[in-house]
């Protein structure tokens, strides 16, 4: 069970909803789809996207602040 709060989406998005979702335009999720860089399947001729492989790929394309160890600091 997840108790974060997110937004109530459906199993499967359009490229409307995935754009507002991402907060970016319609035309930012076409360049994604164009090279490929995003999950999707068509419908007909309509792009579709399920909900839970774009959390997945929220989640693998978010970057980490990693630390810095002591071996990165220079030596004295």
């Amino acid at each position: 069970m997840n108790h974060r709060s997110k937004p109530d989406l459906p199993d499967i998005l359009t490229v409307e909803e995935i754009a507002s979702y991402l907060k970016v335009t319609e035309r930012s999720i076409y360049g994604l789809l164009s090279k490929g860089e995003i999950p999707a399947f068509k419908v007909g001729g309509s792009w579709r996207f399920k909900r839970e492989e774009i959390e997945g790929w929220i989640k693998k394309n978010t970057i980490k602040k990693v630390a810095a160890s002591d071996d990165d600091c220079p030596t004295r």
